[in-house]
């Protein structure tokens, strides 16, 4: 895996952990992260044949924070509540732009880019969804059990829930052991 790709990684993995204590927040955040991705991609694709590299470099970053703000403002204008639950993230979501134009993800097929974003969206919500159910043992207000477990709701149980989540998705999709396989030396 190279470098870059790690570091774009990253930033979604900061994403996954921070803003999917509740199904709510996650909702939010992937409604913002839509909105911001969206709006950057339909915004820079008449400028990028038209900067440089480095122009394009601060055009993106300027863009980018413009449009995590403009929706942050909206939010706090109309959602003061759901703003406030995810106020930290609209900047992240800024920079995961940047990093991603930096990475050729908008001159990909768009089939292949909207792929990669039902993925994240679906680890999103199934995450939040998994941490409200173990950690408040409800969801969304239907109270499923009595007590959960409260290190799902922080950040330390939702790497683990993380680490869990691919740990599984890891054993379902590996390949078979072959019958003919030995243990013995």
């Amino acid at each position: 895996m190279k470098t870059t790709a790690t570091l774009a990684n990253s930033l979604m993995l900061v994403l996954l952990l921070g803003a999917t204590q509740s199904l709510h927040a996650a909702l939010l955040t992937l409604l913002m992260f839509v909105a911001v991705i969206g709006a950057y991609a339909v915004c820079m694709r008449p400028l990028r044949p038209r900067l440089t590299a480095q122009a394009l470099l601060l055009a993106s970053l300027v863009l980018a924070a413009t449009l995590a703000n403009c929706f942050d403002l909206l939010l706090q204008r109309w959602a003061l509540p759901w703003q406030q639950t995810i106020a930290l993230y609209s900047g992240l979501l800024a920079l995961q732009c940047v990093v991603l134009e930096h990475h050729g993800f908008y001159r990909q097929p768009r089939t292949a880019a909207l792929k990669l974003c039902a993925l994240f969206a679906g680890l999103l919500l199934a995450l939040a969804l998994l941490r409200e159910l173990i950690g408040h043992g409800s969801i969304g207000g239907l109270i499923v059990f009595s007590k959960g477990l409260t290190l799902a709701t922080l950040v330390p149980g939702a790497f683990i829930l993380l680490g869990l989540l691919l740990a599984a998705h890891q054993a379902w999709t590996r390949p078979t052991a072959s019958a003919k396989e030995s243990h013995h030396p």
